[in-house]
């Protein structure tokens, strides 16, 4: 009954276009409301919301979407596009490989997928337009790349799964993200040389020696942010949420000092839609751990892991179910409070087949990063679809290769675990 009431009461939310925060909170209050405690409901629901954000290890989310939003404005994009440019724009549908590595780089930089598209598509759209790409595949590969970089250090969810997961080293997943990570821009740059190969793309412009290497000293600060983020944390010069504070102060010289593209007073503005994002994402954390607590309390986790041991004893096939159930929530939910709620419900039941808590947090967000790329809640693929100036349904078509790649991509790091731990086990992280 209590599960009923709260897949109801969410679902019906949504279809009415509720912003989905204030959904999840919703429906976690009716449900106490209705079958839990009538009483203490508010209370109980407003506790575990504070509960949830009360973590010094979320004070990293604010600090690392500072750091993207001055990399966003401090011409970092530019840079990195044309560094991409030297380096695979000579490839066949040269232009789509520079957009893919251009996300890669600036989605690995600023940690969130919405702004690499936003800065890279605002710039690679129209200029692929231009050289007589359709407009549809350009759009298409852009939302999709851009999501590499929530799997690139470093990435906000990759926190918020730590948080969930009951506290899994946030250095270690950062390292485990690479490969995946990498893997899946491989795999969008073989469908956009195939796309491009049979509609005959043009090849980018050949740079000079003495230009590309201009183009490398210019991208080179920029990149470096990875280097001092990850390299201080798996040296353990500082923790992850230290690192977001350094982040920010190299970001601000960066883009204030060095480049001088973003001014003083600009700093307001930046600051005003940094806390505006915050401000989004800790109601969607808040909200979803009062959610994960009615599961939890209801013994849902418990009851869904005995469920799939008790269907089959196949590893494969339970693993299959999980990343389908995933996929089919990541068309109608966000990734952060999907992340919290199935974490929980979830990670019981791989780690009763084997699985390390590591592994699965890069299946889960590869999983729900395929989701902000599909109809009709895909967060990604409404900017893309806007800076695009196309439609969903328009765009749909072109995303089915790359979703055919991203979805190959899945079950191998699903399948094969060195793909995701290999690299935290050489660092000495595992």
């Amino acid at each position: 009954m209590t599960v009923l009431v709260l897949v109801i009461a969410f679902l019906l939310l949504l279809a009415l276009s509720v912003p989905i925060a204030v959904a999840i909170a919703t429906a976690s209050v009716l449900t106490m409301l209705f079958t839990i405690a009538p009483g203490p409901a508010l209370t109980t629901v407003a506790q575990q919301m504070t509960a949830g954000i009360n973590s010094f290890v979320l004070l990293a989310i604010p600090f690392f979407i500072l750091s993207g939003q001055l990399m966003g404005q401090g011409g970092i994009a530019r840079r990195l596009i044309d560094f991409a440019k030297v380096v695979v724009g000579r490839f066949p549908g040269g232009l789509a490989f520079v957009n893919v590595l251009a996300c890669m780089f600036f989605g690995a930089i600023s940690g969130s997928a919405v702004a690499a598209t936003s800065a890279i598509g605002g710039f690679m759209i129209p200029v692929m337009s231009k050289e007589g790409y359709d407009n549809r595949f350009s759009t298409a590969v852009t939302v999709t790349s851009a999501t590499t970089g929530l799997l690139i250090p470093p990435s906000n969810v990759l926190i918020v799964y730590s948080l969930a997961s009951g506290g899994v080293s946030i250095a270690a997943l950062f390292v485990a993200g690479y490969i995946p990570g990498i893997l899946v821009g491989l795999g969008l740059m073989a469908v956009c040389s195939l796309v491009a190969l049979r509609k005959k793309y043009p090849l980018v412009e050949r740079r000079g020696l003495i230009e590309g290497l201009k183009c490398f000293l210019k991208a080179v600060p920029s990149l470096f942010l990875v280097v001092i983020v990850i390299g201080g944390i798996i040296a353990g010069v500082f923790t992850a949420t230290e690192a977001s504070a350094v982040a920010v102060l190299y970001s601000f010289l960066l883009s204030v000092v060095i480049y001088r593209e973003v001014k003083i007073r600009d700093i307001p503005s930046i600051l005003l839609k940094t806390v505006e994002v915050t401000s989004i994402v800790m109601l969607l954390i808040g909200a979803s751990k009062a959610m994960s607590w009615i599961l939890s309390y209801e013994n849902i986790p418990q009851t869904i892991s005995s469920g799939l041991i008790g269907l089959t004893e196949s590893k494969i096939v339970i693993l299959l179910l999980i990343n389908l159930i995933l996929l089919a929530v990541g068309t109608f939910m966000d990734i952060t409070p999907a992340i919290l709620i199935f974490t929980p419900i979830f990670l019981p039941v791989v780690t009763r087949l084997g699985l390390t808590p590591l592994h699965f947090g890069i299946i889960i967000v590869l999983n729900l990063c395929i989701g902000l790329c599909t109809p009709p809640v895909g967060s990604v693929l409404f900017v893309g679809c806007g800076i695009g100036n196309t439609t969903i349904s328009r765009v749909t078509r072109f995303l089915l290769p790359f979703f055919v790649v991203m979805i190959l991509v899945l079950f191998l790091v699903t399948y094969i675990p060195d793909l995701s731990l290999w690299l935290p086990r050489i660092l000495g992280l595992l």
